[in-house]
This record gives structure tokens, C-alpha cells and sequence, in this order.
């Protein structure tokens, strides 16, 4: 087994471990996660219209 399989084999393991000791700990970083990246695209959206305004 490489390393690289190896690391992903780790951090998936870790990542299970995570959402099932501390499921609302997980739900809030994706939540957190998901409206940094909803307020990403909005922001994307808003440069595109004014470059195009």
C-alpha cells in the first residue's frame, strides 16, 4: 500500500470516527462549511454582474 492510499485511508477513517462520536459537531461545521461557500458564489455572482453592469 502507497502513502497516499495510506493518508486517505487515515483521514476517511477519521472523518466516520468524527460524525459518529459527535454528530451535532458535524452538522455544524457542514453547516458552517456550506454557508462559506454559499457566501462565496454570492459573491462570485455579485463581481460577475457588476463586471458586466
Amino acid at each position: 500500500m502507497d502513502a497516499k492510499k495510506a493518508i486517505v485511508l487515515v483521514v476517511v477513517a477519521f472523518v466516520l470516527f468524527y460524525l459518529i462520536t459527535q454528530p451535532v459537531q458535524s452538522a455544524n461545521v457542514v453547516h458552517d462549511i456550506l454557508g462559506w461557500l454559499r457566501d462565496a458564489a454570492d459573491a462570485i455572482v455579485t463581481f460577475i454582474k457588476q463586471l458586466f453592469a
